[in-house]
């Protein structure tokens, strides 16, 4: 034995002992886990969360009723309301040093009771200070009055791209957004004012697009726009600035030498991974530095649907990865943090300490200060504060003392679903994967894989109710998926750090390094892709509050009953061996249990929400899609249910973003033939897309020709519209000179009168008319170009059954079936009711997807049925 306060590479000799003894039993089992900060941090984050979204007089009262409250309790006076026993952490009190050893219970109860109403005061009048310096100003003002002001702005982020998407039959442009903070405005009258006021700048498509998305932190811009006051209260934001005039921005200071340092780094691990397979490339910029900008809607989508999105761009996990080259082991940090390359280095604790300081610091200021990032930053300093005074800290109030300063420094946090799940992760695999962990082992599963296996249903407990009340699905591959990618995770990141420092000097060996990364870089996205493809991989779930509060009390039976439940081993193998078919779907057990999809299938029309997509079943794995929707996974999600892996044609009605911005869905995983489209190349982005879509993919583009007939099998079908006037007859590629002669056919009604309408005839003589979103004028001349159209079994009502249909042709042709694509809850009133009313007085029945799910069509003559799919 060493005699007291002899150090041993600068450990003393009570740190020897812990770690002697650490190395007997696991850390966990030190001693009872030190929670008294937990109730503090809640309450500042509770109080925040409150504060940032109510008027400041609501938040004055509440600082005060808080600040008398713990006052009183510290006071004398608590005695008579706080007698009889210890509060819970009087018990651990007793087993630190004696400094409170022998204090009455209520003293304890009561001093509890004052720090979470002080700290709850506190949270409160952070955010009730920050949300006032948005309430106050020119900039406040004139954005309520929908004003336009020259103003100059320094920017606070990097730039980013708002996400595509679908309003209507249009979609919504991509547009550069960024933070800043606006400095000088001058308003229209020539009035300058000096101010500090955060906003939000939207900048719209333009020429110099790439201009502003090379922009760094503190660049300073003079930029004329139109003030807007924040669509919720609770933003962090005094106004959004809408940036007109296009062209580049105009910088008038250029970024600190800082933030040209990051930038510069952050670009050259972007040149690079340029030479990668497109997956590598997009993901492992944003897996070291959270540059996400490679990244597209298809991989972002694979990546929440398996519940990855933590690694799409970067997390706490990347810092803990780096700190565990330098320090060693996590676990070790209760004990003597001896581990890693800083003792074979020659390098002291403290010095260890500062190194990982200066390692903490350099991670933020190049992945940019997100939650995630501050979270893991401010643990890793107080973890690091332990290193240097070479006593041992439990992380559980390290977390905790996180939480509350970060919630103090920036309120908003508490509103932050990213942070909150960083926050329950971190904590799920301090306080329960260790113990899962531990029971895993004693079942006899290998040390490693309990380890990881453990963290994985830890984090995945805790996280999923949060995750299920914005997002309302539960991912049933998460687990595997996170497993698999685990495996991936700290090659690609150490890999992509050294990237990212020799970049700067030496890119051969850059490029080399980024090459060995993007190896466990595409295993991630494969991983996350292959996840997202099985029929099951997302459950829905109600979303909201309660829908979260429904799941954690499912999950919290679940644990119990695993707990308690005899035999416990041959039933979880039947659970595993249930979910994976839950998730794997196999057809003919799909089909005997939920009927869905119906043998014999005709003709289906897929659930994509506000849009169109159809199905005709061309015999075997093949199929004539029609339309493919507004988004890709439903489409994609439908086609493989119904087993479809064939395309010969896909036929796309007209260019409108709800009919063909699926595309991608429809084009993922099968063999397309040719893609037919209407003469009408409006609108024009929507048509572009597709003409990019189709050349990515090597599908050639053809134009539908007035009375074309094709036939697959006993599949026939007849164009009907647009005639003669609305594009030439000979099936050509798709050209701009079509545009002229579409819009001639198209009448008043632009692109929706522009649809290619189909006769289609089926096995078993089965009639359809399928009609796109053709308004009355072109309904009433497709009925004068074929007067002798005779009735049919099937209409595919025209635009999602709107008010606006031609009588006469629904008494001509008088569908026993009419089937009505919508989305639920659309701002539309789509179907009619008028609509639907005229259908069933003519006979029909009416089936809308937005309240019967996909809908599949068997049989015909008097065998003919629809059978919905549910969902």
């Amino acid at each position: 034995m060493k005699p007291d306060g002899a150090t041993v590479d600068g450990a003393t000799a009570d740190e020897e002992t812990a770690d002697e003894r650490g190395a007997r039993a696991p850390s966990w089992e030190e001693g009872p886990a030190d929670l008294r900060l937990i109730p503090l941090a809640v309450a500042a984050c509770v109080a925040a969360a409150i504060a940032v979204g109510v008027s400041g007089w609501w938040t004055v009262a509440g600082v005060v009723v808080c600040l008398v409250g713990g006052g009183l309790l510290l006071t004398p006076v608590a005695a008579r309301w706080f007698g009889g026993t210890a509060w819970p952490g009087e018990a651990i009190a007793a087993a630190d040093p004696p400094t409170r050893r022998g204090t009455p219970g209520w003293r304890l109860r009561a001093t509890a009771f004052a720090g979470v109403l002080l700290c709850a005061a506190a949270g409160a009048a952070s955010a009730g200070l920050h949300t006032a310096d948005l309430r106050r100003g020119p900039v406040p003002a004139l954005a309520r009055e929908y004003a336009r002001a020259q103003l100059e702005v320094t920017v606070t982020s990097d730039p980013r791209l708002t996400r595509p998407r679908v309003r209507g039959s249009e979609t919504v442009p991509v547009s550069v957004v960024l933070d800043g903070e606006v400095t000088r405005a001058e308003t229209s009258d020539g009035t300058v004012h000096r101010t500090r006021a955060p906003v939000l700048l939207i900048v719209p498509p333009g020429e110099g697009r790439a201009e502003w998305l090379r922009l760094l932190p503190s660049t300073r811009l003079r930029v004329g726009a139109r003030l807007a006051p924040p669509s919720r209260p609770g933003d962090p934001f005094a106004a959004v600035l809408k940036v007109g005039g296009g062209g580049p921005p105009r910088i008038v200071g250029p970024p600190s030498a800082l933030q040209r340092t990051a930038g510069e780094l952050r670009a050259g691990l972007r040149r690079a991974t340029d030479g990668l397979d497109p997956d590598a490339r997009a993901l492992l910029p944003g897996l070291v530095v959270g540059d996400t900008s490679r990244i597209g809607s298809e991989l972002r989508d694979a990546f929440v649907a398996t519940d990855l999105t933590h690694l799409l761009a970067v997390s706490g996990s990347n810092l803990s990865v780096v700190l565990l080259l330098l320090v060693g082991r996590p676990g070790r940090a209760h004990q003597v943090e001896r581990g890693g390359l800083a003792p074979r280095l020659g390098m002291s604790l403290r010095v260890t300490a500062v190194a990982g300081g200066a390692l903490t610091l350099a991670f933020v200021v190049v992945c940019r200060p997100d939650p995630s990032v501050l979270r893991a930053a401010a643990c890793g300093f107080v973890v690091l504060l332990a290193i240097g005074t070479g006593r041992r800290r439990s992380l559980i109030p390290a977390l905790a003392a996180a939480v509350l300063l970060l919630v103090l420094y920036d309120p908003w946090l508490a509103r932050s679903y990213g942070f909150l799940l960083s926050v329950l992760a971190t904590g799920a695999l301090l306080t329960v994967a260790p113990r899962w962990s531990e029971a895993l082992r004693r079942r006899g599963v290998p040390g490693r894989l309990a380890e990881v296996l453990a963290a994985s249903l830890a984090a995945q407990a805790v996280c999923a109710p949060v995750v299920v009340v914005f997002a309302a699905r539960v991912s049933l591959v998460a687990i595997p998926a996170n497993l698999f990618a685990e495996l991936a995770v700290a090659p690609a990141t150490v890999f992509g750090f050294a990237t990212l420092a020799v970049a700067a000097v030496w890119m051969p060996a850059a490029e080399g390094l980024a090459w060995v990364a993007g190896w466990p870089a595409g295993w991630i996205a494969r991983v996350a892709r292959t996840g997202a493809a099985l029929p099951g991989a997302e459950l829905s779930w109600p979303g909201g509050w309660w829908g979260g509060f429904a799941l954690a009390l499912v999950t919290a039976v679940v644990v119990l009953a695993a707990r308690r439940l005899p035999y416990r081993g041959p039933v979880a193998g039947l659970v595993v061996v249930l979910l994976l078919l839950v998730v794997v779907r196999p057809v003919p057990l799909t089909r005997w249990a939920t009927g869905w999809p119906p043998r014999g299938w005709v003709f289906a029309m897929c659930q994509v929400g506000q849009g169109d997509a159809t199905v005709l079943a061309a015999g075997g794995d093949a199929a004539v899609v029609v339309d493919a929707g507004p988004d890709p996974v439903p489409v994609d999600r439908c086609l493989r249910e119904l087993g479809v892996r064939r395309v010969p044609l896909l036929v796309l009605t007209h260019f409108h973003a709800d009919h063909v911005a699926g595309l991608p869905g429809v084009l993922r995983g099968r063999s397309v033939g040719a893609i037919q489209t209407t003469g009408l190349e409006e609108p024009p982005a929507q048509a572009a897309f597709v003409r990019r879509t189709a050349a990515a993919a090597r599908v050639p583009l053809i134009r539908a020709g007035p009375g074309e007939r094709r036939r697959i099998g006993e599949l026939e079908w007849t164009v009907l519209w647009p005639t003669a006037g609305g594009g030439a007859a000979d099936g050509g590629a798709v050209g701009r000179g079509a545009v002229g002669r579409g819009r001639a056919a198209a009448g008043s009604g632009g692109a929706n009168d522009a649809s290619v309408a189909l006769l289609v005839r089926a096995a078993g003589g089965l009639t359809l008319l399928l009609l796109g979103d053709l308004e009355p004028p072109a309904q009433r001349g497709l009925l004068r170009a074929h007067p002798g159209l005779a009735p049919v079994d099937v209409l595919k009502v025209a635009h999602h059954g709107s008010a606006h249909q031609d009588p006469g042709l629904i008494r001509a042709v008088r569908p026993r079936l009419a089937l009505v694509s919508a989305g639920r809850d659309n701002p539309y009133g789509h179907p009619s009711p008028r609509t639907v009313e005229s259908l069933r007085a003519g006979g029909a029945r009416v089936l809308r997807t937005d309240r019967d799910g996909a809908i599949a069509v068997v049989g015909a003559g008097p065998g003919l049925a629809a059978v919905p799919g549910g969902g």
